[in-house]
């Protein structure tokens, strides 16, 4: 084991210092000795418009990637739902931690989920995808813009009109603060985002040392699923901007992988699903996305980038 310390960058978020805290543990388990580093993003910076508007992508890693070519981290730890599918050259993926529950959650009053919410009910989200599905299964609903942190998105919920927020279930979790009353929404009703639930351990491509250390943390069958996703998401070359999902499910030696692209407004969706060797998941994921854009997604692309 290398002297030297370790380096684990990641964003200053209250989610992201958990998660971080999560791989210092591991590294630490398996005898380093390791040192957190805080990194300030572009997304963190620019909190006065929707992400949707602030453009590019990566928003929340080019800063951490940057440290990570510049040798001032050894490790950075990304939600996977951050991370695009092309990554800066001369880094890699090098682990893919274990999946929490990859669903957005309804936090509010109501029970009975999407159906349940009150005719003309005001929901906010900070993402296109939790909106466009949402206003694809209730054309009704008053969609309200919400950025922040997860406590700062609570406390707003708290502070507002707004009958729900649409949050991940993993960020409450590894918080927690996943309450019993909030409603999982089903991935039939809103897929997640690709990767959605899943840490991204990246790491420079030449660094064996740190790799192999870092190869503790990784999870198999998320690897192989999240894999298929951003497979799908490669070819879908689709970012922050428009409304995306994916999930694919191991089942034994199989993998089932959904994909979801809609318009902003809701009004026109596209779902597929493919099914085969968990083997050919990146094949697959290729494959439903190929499948997708001739069925009408390329046009929905195009007109929520343009």
């Amino acid at each position: 084991m290398s002297s030297r310390p370790i380096r684990v960058g990641s964003r200053d978020s209250a989610l992201a210092l958990v998660q971080a805290n999560i791989i210092l543990k591991l590294l630490e388990d398996a005898g380093a000795t390791t040192e957190l580093v805080h990194i300030r993003t572009h997304g963190d910076e620019v909190t006065d418009r929707p992400l949707s508007q602030v453009g590019g992508s990566g928003l929340f890693i080019k800063e951490i990637e940057t440290a990570l070519l510049d040798e001032r981290i050894d490790v950075a730890v990304h939600s996977m739902k951050d991370v695009p599918s092309k990554i800066a050259p001369d880094l890699t993926i090098a682990a893919t931690t274990k999946r929490l529950d990859p669903t957005d959650v309804l936090v509010g009053p109501s029970t009975g989920g999407i159906a349940g919410l009150s005719r003309d009910a005001r929901i906010a989200t900070g993402s296109l995808r939790r909106r466009s599905q949402l206003l694809s299964a209730r054309p009704d609903l008053k969609i309200e813009d919400l950025r922040g942190n997860v406590p700062t998105r609570l406390q707003k919920f708290r502070d507002s009109g707004w009958e729900a927020i649409v949050l991940a279930a993993a960020g409450l979790h590894r918080l927690g603060l996943l309450d019993p009353s909030y409603h999982r929404i089903p991935v039939e009703e809103m897929v997640p985002a690709v990767g959605q639930g899943a840490l991204a351990l990246q790491t420079r491509d030449d660094d064996n040392e740190v790799m192999s250390l870092v190869a503790l943390a990784n999870d198999p069958a998320s690897e192989t699923a999240i894999a298929s996703e951003r497979a799908f998401l490669e070819t879908i070359e689709g970012g922050c901007q428009v409304p995306i999902g994916a999930y694919g499910v191991i089942e034994g030696t199989s993998i089932q992988l959904r994909g979801f692209v809609g318009s902003v407004d809701g009004a026109r969706r596209i779902d597929r699903r493919v099914e085969g060797p968990a083997a050919d998941g990146v094949a697959l994921g290729h494959t439903l996305a190929d499948e997708m854009l001739a069925a009408g997604a390329a046009a929905i692309l195009a007109e929520s980038s343009a």
